[in-house]
């Protein structure tokens, strides 16, 4: 009983200074129903500040998205900034078109300003790349995007960078997460109504024309893209960069053009989710483009699709593995020096392109807050969409200036008679082929992922798919050239070069396993077998993984 006192206590202390008359009335709600299971939910801790940020479903209480809990975060990276020494600094503030994203965005200005730093808000919901190239370009000292990627409809989150232009790692989330824990009560933190700067659209065209570094001067431009923004952000500046190119007018995915926070025509905004595609593939067959072009939601990520048949009529969307060698693979024939570098949950094939082309290679864990870190860095990816094709622009994944890439490389392909899929044949015959898969679970209860974990570590198979596991690295020791993280990876034996690799997803209740094999082909003749003895095995591994894990 005094458990359940103490439950409602804190919810009616919690209801006495919420800002938001939406939040406000559904707890008021719940309070007055006597709804103890979904108050204890709520009730049960805090959202967590980590290196992703915040993330979560929006409503009441400080296990979900709101405006509180948006103002305590913002109110501790302002205390953190301050003790960095950046009292007085600037604060650039940007938003997606998510629920309440643009009043997230208005509470971490008014509390920058309360603080006595400078706050600056993007004039527009815009892409998550045009804010991670703004904190540079106006010399911020940090930068808050309200976003929750391609989350489900009701989730939002706040990602926060620093004036590098990189997202926060360890110490910093860990040293904010303390400054938000000293908050005590909104009403100590001060919220001017105004004072801050609201921008105009100069700082998207600064955007725009740093997209210029990536294509190469008169280049070809010839290619015919189907483009969907997945009810997200992406449209007016894809089709701006693509007119300033000099790229015929994309075809628009028109049901999912416009930005939409109900994501009406997807299950999950997502374009590696079943589904997802569906209908830029109905567009497509109906235009014949040449390739299609798809962002997720906040326009940070870019997937690509090619046709399967010589009529238009089939669409195979190309995994980020592929696209991310393909990118490589344009800007070595584009003469880029540096270092190529992508997450250790990537095709190894990225290595051996920048082995054979002689640039720089490094590995880093999961996450462009990582990648975006690598000392002379000219080209970094990860196989979740993401790509860095302008890390001197924006050091972040940037779905705008990757689809510019693609654009070009297939006007290229297109101008010589050929296309993606011949140059991802080209390259299979020049380095193996590399054929990656993921056996990713989707959850309702976090314990799962707990337990697959914790029953690979207790029991780590000894052999997936008759291959026997040659060496098993838990990744929370770290490497020597890595910090620690919570991951298993395992190599296998035999020629195929085998490698899985397990981990907890860092942004959404899943646990996901990166599966890769690697297939010797002497000609063209071997491709297609090639191809099918590679999925042959990814098949098998994954089912093997899955009896080991539990799921």
């Amino acid at each position: 009983m005094q458990e359940q006192d103490d439950l409602i206590t804190r919810a009616r202390a919690w209801l006495a200074e919420d800002p938001d008359q939406e939040t406000a009335d559904e707890l008021a709600g719940l309070l007055q129903a006597g709804d103890t299971a979904e108050l204890a939910d709520r009730f049960s801790g805090t959202l967590q500040f980590g290196t992703a940020g915040l993330r979560g479903e929006i409503g009441a209480g400080p296990m979900r998205m709101n405006r509180s809990v948006v103002i305590r975060a913002a109110a501790g990276l302002a205390a953190y900034l301050k003790a960095q020494g950046h009292a007085g600094g600037l604060v650039v503030i940007g938003y997606d078109a998510r629920y309440k994203s643009a009043d997230f965005a208005r509470d971490t200005a008014a509390v920058m300003t309360g603080a006595g730093l400078r706050a600056a808000v993007l004039p527009r919901p815009l892409p998550t790349p045009v804010l991670a190239y703004a904190i540079r370009h106006l010399g911020a000292v940090a930068g808050v995007e309200v976003t929750a990627s391609h989350n489900p409809p009701r989730d939002n989150g706040y990602k926060v960078y620093l004036g590098d232009g990189s997202q926060i790692v360890s110490p910093a989330d860990t040293q904010i997460a303390a400054e938000i824990a000293r908050v005590t009560t909104l009403a100590s933190v001060p919220r001017p109504e105004s004072g801050w700067e609201q921008l105009g659209d100069e700082v998207l065209e600064a955007y725009l024309a740093r997209t210029d570094a990536v294509l190469s001067p008169g280049s070809a431009r010839g290619v015919r893209t189907v483009y969907t923004a997945m009810h997200g952000v992406g449209k007016d500046v894809v089709m701006a960069a693509f007119a300033r190119h000099g790229f015929a007018e994309p075809v628009l995915v028109a049901e999912q053009a416009e930005p939409d926070p109900a994501f009406p025509t997807v299950a999950f905004p997502n374009p590696e989710e079943p589904g997802a595609m569906d209908l830029a593939f109905a567009k497509a067959a109906e235009v014949q483009p040449d390739i299609v072009i798809a962002n997720d939601p906040d326009a940070d990520r870019c997937a690509v699709a090619v046709p399967t048949a010589s009529d238009g009529s089939g669409w195979r969307m190309l995994r980020g593995d592929e696209v991310g060698a393909l990118l490589a693979a344009h800007l070595v024939h584009k003469g880029a020096t540096g270092v190529f570098a992508e997450s250790i949950v990537s095709s190894s094939l990225l290595g051996r392109i920048a082995e054979a082309a002689g640039v720089g290679y490094e590995e880093t864990l999961t996450g462009f807050k990582w990648i975006a870190r690598v000392d002379g860095l000219r080209y970094g990816y990860e196989e979740a969409l993401g790509y860095c094709v302008d890390p001197e622009g924006v050091r972040d994944k940037d779905g705008i200036t990757a689809a510019l890439l693609v654009a070009e490389l297939a006007s290229e392909l297109k101008e010589q008679g050929r296309t993606l899929t011949d140059l991802l044949d080209d390259l299979a015959m020049a380095h193996g082929l590399h054929a990656t898969d993921q056996l990713s679970v989707r959850v309702s209860d976090l314990s799962v992922i707990a337990s697959a974990m914790a029953a690979l570590r207790a029991q780590p198979p000894v052999s997936l798919a008759g291959l026997r596991v040659v060496s098993a690295d838990d990744l929370t020791q770290g490497t020597a050239s890595l910090p620690p993280t919570d991951g298993l990876r395992y190599y296998l034996e035999g020629d195929y070069k085998a490698r899985v690799i397990v981990r907890p997803s860092g942004t959404e209740p899943k646990l996901k396993c990166y599966l890769e094999v690697v297939v010797p082909v002497a000609d063209a003749a071997d491709l297609a077998p090639a191809r099918a003895r590679g999925q042959e095995i990814l098949d098998a591994i994954k089912k093997d993984l899955a009896a080991a894990a539990g799921i």
